[in-house]
């Protein structure tokens, strides 16, 4: 959904001055495989800031706007979520055209859905009076998530459209917004990004005054207050699109985006269904099979098996909870482990031995390092691999190995022009990935 949300304005055709970096911000604990994900599909952030917490959105959105306040002079910002779907491009486009004149004269813009049903599960947004020769409508109010009967009235009315969480608006605009609304939020921020520092291509703000820092969302903080505060010279005005929008937010409603078959059935990776009906199976690594189950979502991955009732999804965290409270390492790590040099996979272990599955991409680097309590067998599958061990210095292919001494230093780099592959087998009295003693890094890890 990233990389949707990345693609989303490549083919934009019209004249959109915003600001033509991309800005992204995300959990430092999520920085690699961010990056990796956007590179996949050609990509690349300008600026990808990482929080050391998360502070929900309205947070987020300042430390982007200081960051285009200082690459560009006041920028157009247009703030799109990641877990969005929307699957008229074209439309979106339009919309953005229409709401591009009022962000760039000073307004706060928010991209308001067209109702096609009284839903309880998104906030809502009440629009007034078209403004003059422009189907964009004044904001009147920012409204909680309705009761069904509310959700009724609404959708009869025509004065309320679903709120999307799409913004745009110049990046002083917001930040005088929420200096004003907010002035620690603001604050903390400008001294999180004044004690910033580049890590790679990455931008890490400062911990101690990030974490300092007010949690409030972008609506909470600005848009629900806004209409309200006659004093600030800011005016809030919608955009409405029917551009088959949806908030990704569970798996009901990843099915409920998706392609059926004639059983009502969504399907992806190696599934094979029998009496089955209004189901979503995600297979990522095995075989799944399914018989006599109606509204039920299986999710298989190779860190763990989610099976659930599709009216029960919105729960999940009850189990992500219960795993926590037992130490489960599933909770929170994941057996594909990114990093700047590439990736590895977890494939097997046991008491005292890790086997790893380690792909290099091109130009990767491990950092020069050695080891406490293990050693590691080092197996090429595929592509070529420079190894520094001790003193001596090696290159390997396909089906040639080497070993990796506990104690002893050691380095593997990619310098060729496709992936390196190699299973590595670690044994010893402790395997944790905190075993790790750097010497030298050039992705500045020496102190993590």
């Amino acid at each position: 959904m990233l990389q949707a949300t990345a693609t989303r304005l490549h083919q934009f055709s019209g004249s959109l001055p915003v600001a033509p970096d991309m800005i992204v911000v995300c959990n430092e604990e999520y920085r690699f495989i961010t990056a990796e994900q956007l590179r996949a599909v050609g990509f690349k952030a300008s600026t990808l800031l990482l929080e050391p917490a998360g502070r929900n959105t309205a947070p987020a959105l300042t430390l982007a706007a200081l960051a285009a306040t200082s690459h560009q002079q006041d920028a157009v910002l247009l703030v799109m979520p990641a877990d969005h779907v929307i699957t008229d491009t074209e439309r979106f486009h339009l919309a953005i055209e229409q709401g591009l004149p009022q962000a760039m004269s000073g307004a706060m813009v928010t991209f308001g859905i067209v109702p096609d049903r009284p839903e309880t599960g998104y906030g809502y947004i009440h629009v007034g009076d078209r403004l003059s020769g422009s189907p964009v409508r004044a904001l009147q109010a920012f409204v909680e998530k309705p009761a069904l009967e509310t959700a009724q009235q609404y959708l009869a009315s025509g004065s309320h459209l679903w709120n999307s969480g799409i913004f745009m608006m110049r990046a002083s605009v917001w930040l005088a917004a929420i200096g004003y609304f907010n002035p620690p939020m603001l604050a903390a921020c400008q001294e999180s990004m004044q004690r910033a520092k580049v890590d790679c291509d990455f931008v890490r703000v400062d911990k101690a005054a990030f974490l300092a820092c007010p949690s409030d969302s972008i609506d909470y903080a600005v848009m629900e207050k806004l209409p309200k505060a006659a004093d600030l010279d800011i005016r809030g005005c919608v955009v409405p699109f029917d551009a088959g929008w949806s908030d990704v937010g569970a798996w009901d409603a990843v099915w409920q985006v998706s392609p059926k078959d004639a059983q009502g059935n969504v399907l992806q990776g190696d599934v094979m269904m029998e009496d089955s009906r209004n189901c979503l199976v995600i297979s990522d690594s095995r075989l799944v099979t399914c018989l006599g189950l109606d509204d039920v979502i299986v999710v298989e991955t190779p860190d763990a098996v989610l099976v659930t009732n599709k009216s029960n999804t919105q729960n999940i965290k009850r189990i992500v909870s219960r795993l926590r409270e037992g130490n489960y390492a599933q909770a929170d790590n994941h057996r594909k482990v990114y990093r700047p040099w590439g990736h590895y996979d977890s494939v097997d272990s046991g008491e005292y031995f890790q086997v790893k599955r380690i792909v290099v991409k091109p130009g990767g680097r491990l950092s020069m390092q050695m080891h406490h309590h293990r050693a590691e067998h080092w197996i090429v599958v595929s592509g070529t691999a420079l190894v520094t061990r001790g003193e001596e210095t090696m290159t390997l292919t396909a089906n040639e190995s080497t070993y990796i001494p506990l104690g002893v230093k050691h380095r593997l780099e990619n310098q060729g022009e496709t992936n390196l592959e190699l299973i590595e087998v670690q044994s010893g009295s402790y395997l944790g990935e905190d075993d790790i003693v750097r010497f030298d890094d050039v992705y500045g890890r020496l102190t993590s």
